[in-house]
């Protein structure tokens, strides 16, 4: 790290709709895969916060579940998560998607950036998409409080260097807040989960996916290999032989996929040991989102 007194520290919030880019940006700018990513919406449940260090500063970038209107309890959560993100950050990045911008949950969120006296930029994803797009249109909708305006693409990297740089001017010098090497503060069986959780939404279309759950019950480190015991939850009965797949081979792709995934980002081998479970209306159950960390 660099003379303390010119470091640079502070935490940024990406946020928007379902399905704008949201893990990939924050992905791309780590440089590493900590967020999942699926081309279906709502696959972010939780704060995912990614930690891009430099010699001259120390960015919190903080992957929010995309803001919706709650349905039901886990929903309700997911919520409270992105309210309670942006109180304290020191920048917020809103981000949304070129085409059909603006959508009427952007104008909303939009409203909301308003009332907040962060600084705010906004950041339109999937330029590989629409290259030509008009841009003083769509930045014709947005709120005075948004200070400046980018059009990236998050999957090929285009423009994200000079989105860096903006975001840099916006932070405070301060000590960093976490060790110089740590990606994440959270913890491996964390990310066990959230692995897991990347393959179902891959297999599987529809109900399954938004219906389904996963807790790790063991996690085993050894100095050659790591094991994990996973249990899969379901809300229906009529689930778990779609999950299993015939003679197994729907789950044994799940097990596979998260095997394959967890060694890259371990560097170890890991053995995934996986179990499915039902659990009636579990994403409308208190006690049931609280075991699952909410």
């Amino acid at each position: 790290m660099s003379d303390a007194a010119n470091f640079k520290s502070g935490f940024v919030a990406i946020i928007g709709k379902p399905n704008t880019g949201k893990s990939t940006l924050l992905n791309r700018i780590l440089g590493e895969k900590i967020s999942i990513v699926s081309a279906k919406p709502q696959t972010t449940r939780y704060a995912i916060k990614g930690i891009w260090n430099t010699p001259e500063q120390q960015i919190i970038f903080i992957d929010t579940p995309g803001y919706l209107k709650p349905r039901y309890e886990l929903q309700e959560k997911m919520l409270n998560i992105w309210n309670n993100t942006l109180k304290d950050v020191d920048l917020i990045l809103f981000l949304t998607q070129i085409n059909g911008f603006p959508t009427d949950f952007d104008r909303e969120v939009l409203n909301r950036l308003k009332t907040m006296k962060n600084p705010q930029l906004a950041v339109f994803n999937k330029l590989d998409i629409n290259p030509e797009v008009n841009r003083d249109e769509l930045a014709h909708y947005l709120p005075s409080s948004i200070n400046k305006v980018f059009f990236v693409s998050a999957k090929i990297g285009e423009n994200i260097p000079e989105l860096l740089e903006a975001i840099k001017y916006y932070i405070p010098f301060h000590q960093p807040y976490y060790e110089e090497d740590i990606l994440s503060d959270l913890p491996m069986r964390f990310f066990a989960q959230e692995i897991i959780r990347e393959a179902i939404f891959h297999f599987f279309t529809e109900e399954i996916p938004y219906s389904s759950a996963v807790l790790i019950e063991q996690f085993k480190e050894f100095p050659d290999k790591v094991i994990i015991d996973a249990v899969i939850w379901l809300e229906r009965d009529s689930q778990k032989p779609i999950l299993i797949g015939k003679n197994g081979s729907s789950i044994t792709k799940i097990r596979e996929y998260a095997e394959r995934e967890l060694s890259l980002f371990v560097q170890l081998p890991v053995q995934v040991h996986l179990f499915v479970k039902i659990k009636p209306k579990w994403r409308k159950k208190q006690s049931a989102l609280k075991e699952l960390g909410f």
